[in-house]
């Protein structure tokens, strides 16, 4: 399992959110590039960017902070989420080095933009699925939908996305631990690859996420945790990594 540090940016800035409220950011670096050096430095296989701005503008915002990141770090696997809505935004990101784009919003509002970006670039596109008592949030978790998650990660399934990243907006930057139950009842729900996002706060969230990696669960992205110091990233890579 990977344990993911996420790089949340507002304004050009590395902050965390709680509950995705944009006016209750916390802001934890005024340098992301030197922020993905400190996790990098500290076993990171991979990195989580989200574009804030983007998320709530509809467009990206902090292109040219997530083009520095991915060119400093070329073989990195990089992630990124936010403002995503057109295939020539996905185009713009792959050609600069990041390697999968996070459909959210969109994915739920207009499911045929998945399977479209799926055929033009296989192997490549991730939806995240935000999720509150089960039921689909969007539009930076403004509204809450009558859409199961279940039943949106078999649909994207069938699209061909390459993994899903699921969120409980409840837990996410609380410091609340993880949804274990909900993120395996989705893992569960289907075969390809879920990362666990929001409420990961200290090494035991990481046991119990290892518990049930057999279910499907590939990685967990960590937040706030990694930035107060509740969780050390080398430390919970190294146990993911049955050392």
């Amino acid at each position: 399992m990977l344990i993911i540090p996420a790089i949340d940016l507002k304004d050009g800035k590395c902050v965390r959110l709680r509950q995705g409220l944009m006016d209750d950011a916390t802001v934890f670096s005024d340098d992301p590039v030197a922020m993905a050096d400190q996790w990098v430095a500290q076993g990171a296989r991979r990195l989580h960017l989200v574009d804030l701005n983007g998320a709530f503008d509809g467009e990206p915002v902090n292109g040219a902070v997530v083009q520095a990141i991915a060119k400093k770090y070329p073989d990195l696997p990089i992630q990124i989420g936010g403002g995503i809505r057109s295939l020539e935004t996905i185009q713009t990101y792959l050609d600069c080095g990041v390697d999968y784009v996070i459909i959210g919003t969109k994915a739920v509002k207009e499911p045929a933009f998945v399977k479209a970006a799926c055929e033009k670039f296989p192997g490549h596109i991730i939806v995240g699925i935000d999720a509150k008592n089960g039921l689909v949030a969007t539009d930076g978790w403004a509204e809450v939908s009558e859409m199961q998650a279940v039943d949106c990660a078999k649909q994207f399934e069938n699209d061909g996305v390459s993994a899903i990243v699921y969120t409980d907006i409840s837990r996410d930057g609380m410091m609340q631990g993880v949804n274990i139950e909900a993120t395996v009842a989705l893992a569960e729900a289907i075969n390809i690859p879920v990362i666990a996002s929001g409420g990961v706060t200290n090494i035991d969230d990481v046991k119990q996420l290892l518990k049930v990696e057999q279910s499907g669960v590939s990685g967990a992205i960590t937040g706030r945790a990694i930035y107060e110091g509740t969780l050390d990233l080398k430390a919970a890579q190294a146990l993911a990594d049955g050392e």
